[in-house]
């Protein structure tokens, strides 16, 4: 006996078949999978912006920056330490009322910015006076994510990021 001929539609049906249901089933999977980094992913974490004014005050100081988190995980951050000082504390200002924060947000696809009559960091009993040109260490702490260190220039007081 000789094996049925297939006809032009079955044989077609045959090879295309498993290769849908295969790309179906790698875009589910695909989909699946971003779904599953954006809940259960984690903070992926940088700055930039920062910048130090150059202090009118021998023993306090003010500096800025910004932390973008382009994961799918909130963290917070939670401290920053320097050598510069030993008192580095977070604020927030609400009106013309500055307030200390116990930890800041940092929005999962979002920043937080730390700006001039906003969010800011204080720096109390300084080591020495910083002077324009030089760079300040800092420890950023994160209350999931890991430290990260960074290297501030000192500004004019004058001084204004672009954007």
């Amino acid at each position: 006996m000789r094996p049925k001929k297939m006809n032009k539609v079955t044989a077609a049906t045959a090879t295309t078949l498993p290769l849908l249901l295969a790309g179906g089933l790698l875009l589910v999977t695909g989909c699946q999978s971003e779904k599953n980094a954006l809940s259960s992913g984690r903070a992926e974490l940088s700055v930039s912006g920062a910048y130090l004014p150059q202090p009118a005050m021998t023993d306090m100081a003010a500096a800025y920056f910004t932390v973008t988190n382009d994961g799918g995980k909130a963290d917070q951050l939670t401290k920053v330490t320097s050598p510069l000082s030993r008192d580095v504390t977070l604020h927030t200002t609400e009106g013309a009322q500055m307030k200390h924060a116990a930890k800041l947000e940092v929005p999962a696809k979002g920043k937080l910015s730390l700006t001039r009559g906003g969010t800011h960091l204080m720096l109390g009993k300084l080591d020495h006076k910083p002077k324009q040109g030089e760079k300040v260490e800092f420890t950023l702490h994160f209350a999931t994510s890991a430290p990260i260190r960074i290297q501030v220039p000192v500004e004019s007081t004058t001084f204004r990021p672009e954007g």
